[in-house]
């Protein structure tokens, strides 16, 4: 029988449930020639990936994309299987025993490093721990931040680093407005900063971050925002191409920049300062970061086009009493996956994982979303890259390029029980979604947030104990 008949459905992992796993699950559902099967998993109890653990608690908008994955997820023939973590829970072995097919939708749990001494001196962290530690993520639950000192240093000029600082900037009543964590809104109640530096290591026309970002820090009168207008004269090489290549997003940065920096400071309590072309080349301190040594950056133009940063001679001391670096994250290998150290990605050609010993795709085995391409893109450019992905794996279907037999779905249910005996389906997920609105509208919020994955598992046993 072939794959993807009535008889044999095509049956389909989903090792991950962040917007690339949903959109590659409503694609391959939407298709009216062949029958599927979807199974998607997740480590944690809860779906949804960096949409919950990941978008600033004061950006609710951004969050309400879940309400497609919640339409995704009633298709019939698609189930959601939290707390199940692959390479533990679910082996590789196992995939090629149960599926057709796998996508693996992990996206980058890890966040680059500096590269320079000390930077593993307590103070200084990755953003994406402070910001999975906000957003109540399990995995960093248990982290601590000292927020007793006055300053701050951003490393990276992305949108992650606007969310460091706008969260450390904004006061208690706007936080407890928020979906944030109560831990961390307990703890950032009693946040003394009263400066965050912004460090970038190339020029205002090459910042990362977005208009929108800049405008929600500039149209604040209790921040004061402040740019260097030295800042705003623009490398020979950058005014080149702001009049060559004319580009809307970079060009309202620009002028919103130039806004500020020919602003009078208005004497407010807390300040966010933008550097442009400035490194961090050493972190200071002896027991706890003290403060960051930089150096001062010159544009060139490298053998590809593009505008790169060197160092000149030029040194200064930034105080600082933590350090955040916010300059990417970065995939992590799976057991059993083709894995490149260099892009920290998955080896693929359109979505087909790529086996580097032959150099040839592995049967069945695809790929969507940052450990894909890279930590690049909004979260709607997962949209696109997944249907590449599962245009890749339909024409393998319809070309009879995968294994024809797998062991039938009612063995795999089987072995998942007893391999994880407590599997979290969607229904289960609504009932703990229902349970975080209902505990927040108590106390006044918006949601109050799980951050123990144990917390969620005895929410859910004692449900059944009652009869839920």
């Amino acid at each position: 029988m072939p794959v993807g008949s009535e008889a044999n459905p095509l049956r389909v992992a989903i090792i991950g449930s962040g917007p690339s796993g949903f959109y590659a699950a409503e694609d391959v559902l939407s298709q009216d020639d062949v029958a599927v099967q979807v199974d998607m998993f997740d480590r944690l109890p809860t779906p949804f990936g960096l949409v919950r653990a990941g978008v600033a608690p004061d950006h609710p908008k951004i969050k309400s994309v879940t309400r497609v994955y919640d339409r995704i997820a009633q298709h019939p023939s698609f189930r959601f299987r939290g707390n199940v973590e692959f390479g533990t829970d679910l082996e590789y072995e196992d995939l090629l025993e149960y599926f057709h097919a796998v996508i693996f939708c992990v996206g980058a749990r890890s966040d680059r490093r500096l590269g320079i001494p000390r930077e593993h001196l307590p103070g200084s962290h990755g953003a994406s721990d402070f910001v999975g530690w906000y957003n109540a993520s399990p995995d960093q639950r248990n982290l601590t931040f000292d927020f007793s000192g006055d300053n701050v240093v951003v490393v990276g000029n992305g949108n992650v680093a606007m969310d460091v600082a706008r969260v450390l900037m904004l006061p208690p009543d706007e936080l407890t407005a928020t979906d944030i964590g109560g831990h961390a809104l307990r703890a950032l109640s009693e946040n003394k900063v009263r400066q965050v530096t912004i460090l970038g290591r190339r020029g205002p026309a090459q910042a990362a971050f977005t208009y929108r970002e800049l405008k929600e820090l500039a149209d604040r009168d209790d921040i004061d925002v402040v740019v260097d207008p030295a800042d705003m004269d623009l490398d020979p090489h950058s005014l080149h191409d702001t009049e060559q290549a004319p580009d809307r997003g970079r060009d309202q940065v620009l002028g919103l920049l130039r806004e500020i920096a020919e602003r009078p400071a208005r004497g407010c309590d807390r300040r966010i300062v933008f550097r442009f072309l400035m490194s961090p080349v050493e972190i200071l301190g002896d027991e706890r970061v003290t403060g960051v040594e930089v150096v001062r950056n010159e544009l060139y133009r490298g053998n590809s086009g593009a505008l790169r940063a060197r160092a000149t001679g030029a040194h200064e001391v930034i105080p600082a009493d933590i350090v955040f670096r916010a300059i990417g994250y970065q995939g992590v290998a799976l057991p059993g996956v083709p894995f490149d150290p260099v892009s920290a990605t998955i080896p693929n050609d359109r979505g087909r994982v790529i086996d580097p010993l032959t150099g040839q795709p592995r049967p069945g085995e695809y790929v969507a979303g940052w450990i894909k391409r890279g930590p690049t893109g909004i979260i709607g450019t997962n949209k696109p890259d997944a249907q590449e992905t599962v245009e890749a794996l339909l024409e393998d279907v319809r070309e009879h390029r995968l294994r024809r037999n797998v062991l039938p779905a009612h063995v795999f249910e089987r072995f998942l029980a007893e391999r994880q005996g407590e599997v979290v389906s969607f229904d289960d997920w609504k009932y703990l979604d229902a349970w975080e609105v209902d505990k927040g509208a108590e106390a006044g919020r918006p949601r109050l947030k799980f951050a123990r994955v144990e917390t969620m598992l005895r929410t859910l046993r004692e449900r059944d104990a009652a009869g839920g």
